[in-house]
This record gives C-alpha cells, sequence and structure tokens, in this order.
C-alpha cells in the first residue's frame, strides 16, 4: 500500500473550497441577488486576504517560496505531461504553482472590479465611500454616495475578469484530472484530506 503524508492544512483546503463556492456563487448569480452575488465578492478579497498572509506565515507547503518555479520548470513540467513521464511532487507541481498565483491575481481583479461597478452603478460600498471621503462628501439622505466612474465601462471590465477567472478553473480542473490519471493519485480527494501519496 502507498504511504501517505499531510500536505495541505486547514487552512488551504478551507480556503480552496470556500474560493470555489464563493466564486461560483457570484459567477452564476450576475448581480441577482445583488446582496447574494456582493456578499460573494467581498468573501472572495477576504479568503484571498488570508491566503495571501498564509503564503508567508503558514506551513512549508502552503509557504509561496514553496511553490514559486521559474518559467523554465514549468515548461518542463507541462512537457513532461505530454509525454505521460511527469515528475511527482508532494506540494503543488510548476504548472499547478503558476496557476495559483494566475487565479489569486484573477479572482483579485474580478472582486476588486466589482466593487469599483457596484461604485460606479449604485453609489454604495467601500470604493464609493473611500472616494468620497477624498472628496470631502458625506453620506446622502438615501445611504448612497456619489457614483464613482462609468458603470459601462466598469461593467465590460468586471465581466472580462470573470471570465477570465473561469477560464482558469477550467484549465485548472483538467489539469488536476490530467495529473491525477498521470501520477495515480486523486488530487481532488488530496484537496479534501490533505494527504498525498509519497513521490
Amino acid at each position: 500500500m502507498s504511504q501517505t503524508v499531510r500536505v495541505w492544512d486547514l487552512v488551504v483546503r478551507f480556503g480552496h473550497w470556500m474560493l470555489a463556492t464563493l466564486f461560483f456563487t457570484a459567477y452564476f448569480t450576475e448581480g441577482s441577488p445583488t446582496w447574494l452575488h456582493t456578499s460573494a465578492g467581498y468573501g472572495v478579497l477576504i479568503v484571498i486576504g488570508f491566503r495571501i498572509l498564509w503564503g508567508f506565515i503558514g506551513t512549508p507547503h502552503a509557504r509561496f517560496r514553496d511553490f514559486i518555479y521559474p518559467l523554465r520548470d514549468v515548461t518542463a513540467y507541462l512537457k513532461s505531461l505530454r509525454a505521460r513521464q511527469p515528475k511527482h511532487y508532494l506540494g503543488h507541481n510548476p504548472a499547478g504553482g503558476l496557476m495559483v498565483f494566475l487565479l489569486l491575481a484573477a479572482l483579485t481583479g474580478t472582486a476588486c472590479t466589482g466593487m469599483t461597478l457596484f461604485a460606479a452603478d449604485r453609489g454604495r460600498g467601500p470604493i464609493a465611500a473611500g472616494a468620497a471621503l477624498m472628496r470631502g462628501e458625506s453620506l446622502r439622505d438615501d445611504g448612497r454616495y456619489a457614483k464613482v466612474g462609468s458603470k459601462h465601462f466598469w461593467e465590460e471590465v468586471h465581466e472580462v475578469f470573470a471570465n477570465v477567472t473561469l477560464a482558469l478553473v477550467i484549465l485548472h480542473i483538467g489539469g488536476v484530472l490530467v495529473s491525477s490519471v498521470l501520477h495515480r493519485e486523486n488530487l481532488v480527494r488530496a484537496m479534501v484530506t490533505g494527504r498525498k501519496t509519497l513521490p
């Protein structure tokens, strides 16, 4: 029987599944109901904030330095996948490590542009409040601030970020399935139990 070892701690696993849940909640509600869509977006930013902190102070395989690889290593790993002879990594492989950073960046962009859109469309949220504070404005009687920027522009940018994030998620799932087959290891289960097979 293969020997397993604990690799992913509870913070990494909980954060991973929370980000997936929050992103798909926000994506499929598409702003209706507004409270659910915006709450999911704020949740994404909170989880990302914790994940970034954990990337510096967390357990060994959770730290960013464990899966920052040069581009040549990412390319070599992808070639080895194609040749069906990939090197086994206990933590993130080079392609998986790059995907973590791409997803964190895309999710941050999606959530931040969503907040900006909320400020431009409704005059609400932390960006609207911050902009009003900088202009020396106070909250209006209707509970809103002056609108920030062009609603149409931020709607387009937010949609682009959301669709790029979805494309990355699909690519990530595909990579996990391919790696699971080639390594004969259930990587989805590993992100639930935290345990992986020793190489």
